[in-house]
């Protein structure tokens, strides 16, 4: 069954803008939000700010489906933003559709 999405839809990216292993900042209705791109093409979004201390999500150093902070090194899921480890807190994820390389995301409410 397919995952139905909800919320505006919004245009933040071309997919040939991301590179795989590198984040990509973008402000949507005011939001920052911190975009990945898989290994499988497809594409991660979450809130571009780490729950420790606010540190920039999108300049973080990126392993497979984690990102480490460049503050502090902690460790969060950029499929479902909960921190690893020891760490603790979680960021907020979107909903992600690309359309003929066009990403999309889904922003709540």
């Amino acid at each position: 069954m397919a995952q139905v999405q909800t919320g505006k839809k919004v245009f933040v990216a071309d997919r040939r803008e991301l590179s795989a292993g590198l984040g990509k900042k973008v402000v949507v209705d005011g939001k920052e939000l911190a975009l990945f791109l898989q290994e499988d093409g497809g594409v991660h979004a979450i809130e571009n700010s780490c729950p420790h201390k606010g540190g920039p999500l999108s300049e973080g150093i990126v392993s497979g489906d984690h990102v480490y902070c460049p503050l502090h090194d902690w460790k969060i899921s950029t499929k479902t933003g909960e921190a690893g480890g020891a760490d603790e807190g979680c960021v907020e994820c979107f909903e992600v559709e690309i359309k003929d390389e066009q990403v999309f995301v889904f922003l709540k409410g």
